[in-house]
């Protein structure tokens, strides 16, 4: 538990100084913003081990939108990100095969 709020606290201040945010009065609603973020972003890619740096950025970015009232717009926004930290995470996870990718040409035959 110590490591997680460890690790909450490393990423809110990263969200603080991206957000320009200098004063205190906002952190019990930044890190429910950051928690709910989290959980979005893994249910995206499959992860939520913000040691990888595109996870964390995605974290943070939809945090960014979420505190602009602008969530509905994240997905289409960075949909190529998050399809590209999918497969780091698959790949890291040993889910993702390149030998057995077919080329759409070879499904058609």
């Amino acid at each position: 538990m110590a490591d997680e709020n460890t690790e909450m606290d490393k990423l809110l201040r990263a969200y603080k100084a991206r957000m320009h945010i200098f004063h205190n009065s906002e952190d019990d609603n930044l890190k429910d913003i950051l928690k709910s973020s989290m959980d979005e972003i893994k249910r995206m890619t499959g992860s939520d081990d913000i040691s990888i740096p595109g996870i964390r950025n995605l974290v943070l970015e939809r945090s960014r939108y979420v505190y602009n009232d602008a969530t509905e717009y994240f997905e289409d926004s960075f949909q190529s990100q998050i399809i590209g930290v999918s497969l780091v995470v698959s790949e890291k996870a040993g889910d993702f095969d390149e030998d057995n990718v077919q080329a759409s040409d070879d499904l058609e035959r």
